[in-house]
């Protein structure tokens, strides 16, 4: 099974000042702040949500290609992800922009500034999935992740005009879009992804009960932090899957991600939804343990042990058989 994943690709630029923002403004002058920092870490770390659910898949092995846009500072990342299984061969190079990337900085109070520079991401809507699938061999799924809000919208309606199934999943963008929007990157999608929030806002936004939400789409799968997630189709019965036991809680970020790569390679293998939910939970657990969105290994021995114990080895025994 063929799957590629649209959304964002991006580095993070992480530094920790020791002291206070609060210490450095002035009162009466903020209407003119000119503010330098002395900072004693700096941390570049990968990311982006299409490039973080890839490199899980490329871990478990399932080979998903990697549809975006970045610089030409991305030769050094492009390695990294085909060294750990991503396709990248689908990620159109600006010959003007800089990859996106995530400039903050953390004070002693945990006080944060940050910017958020697009870069490159505005290009993504040039790419055209039909000669994605040209260069693969045709495309069996396609996750519609956060990305530029244009090409979230051009990559559905091609889906939708050449039959190609689709996942919609709005993600960190859901905030900026419209109503409208909403409707229309989420009819017709196979799959439905959000977390609790975010399937409150989608109904919110939209008009449309969860009921009238199910009859446009084919699964609604909500994350629900600690407690798993939950799988609704129309007309069956809920599917609800619980979290692996983690071993230390150090950073929730990416873990969403996460859990999106492992239920994909799940369905890539042909397992049960059910089973597909376990794998992403699984794999979710291993990126909360971990300071980095991929920083994270994968060792197949104990991710089995894990899994056995979270959910059986009837679950085990199924999904040993794809993971090689």
């Amino acid at each position: 099974m063929r799957i590629a994943v649209t959304g964002s690709i991006a580095t993070d630029h992480l530094m920790t000042f020791p002291g206070r923002f609060a210490d450095q403004l002035v009162a009466d002058q903020l209407h003119t702040v000119s503010l330098s920092f002395l900072v004693d870490t700096l941390d570049v770390r990968r990311g982006g949500v299409g490039a973080n659910i890839c490199f899980g898949m490329g871990q478990l092995g399932t080979a998903p290609i990697l549809v975006g846009a970045a610089g030409s500072d991305f030769d050094e990342y492009r390695a990294w992800l085909d060294r750990h299984g991503v396709d990248t061969g689908s990620v159109r190079i600006s010959e003007v922009l800089h990859t996106a990337r995530f400039v903050c900085t953390t004070d002693a109070d945990h006080n944060q500034i940050g910017s958020f520079y697009t870069g490159a991401m505005s290009e993504a809507r040039q790419i055209e999935l039909q000669s994605v699938a040209e260069r693969v061999g045709g495309l069996d799924l396609v996750l519609i992740g956060a990305d530029d809000p244009e090409a979230m919208l051009r990559h559905t309606e091609e889906c939708r005009t050449r039959s190609i199934p689709f996942a919609a999943d709005f993600s960190q963008q859901i905030a900026r879009m419209t109503g409208a929007d909403i409707r229309t990157l989420l009819t017709g999608a196979t799959y439905l992804f959000s977390n609790e929030y975010e399937k409150g806002l989608i109904e919110s936004k939209t008009g449309w009960t969860e009921d009238e939400i199910l009859d446009r789409v084919g699964h609604r799968v909500t994350t629900l932090g600690a407690r798993g997630v939950r799988i609704d189709t129309k007309g069956g019965a809920p599917i609800v899957v619980g979290c692996a036991e983690e071993e230390a809680k150090v950073d929730p970020t990416g873990v969403g991600d996460a859990f999106r790569a492992g239920f994909l390679s799940g369905l890539a293998w042909g397992v049960s939804l059910e089973r597909a939910a376990q794998v992403g939970c699984m794999l979710a657990t291993l990126v909360i343990e971990t300071l980095g969105t991929q920083e994270y290994t994968l060792r197949r021995a104990n991710f089995m042990d894990r899994f056995t114990k979270a959910y059986g080895h009837d679950a085990a025994e199924e999904v040993q058989s794809h993971l090689k």
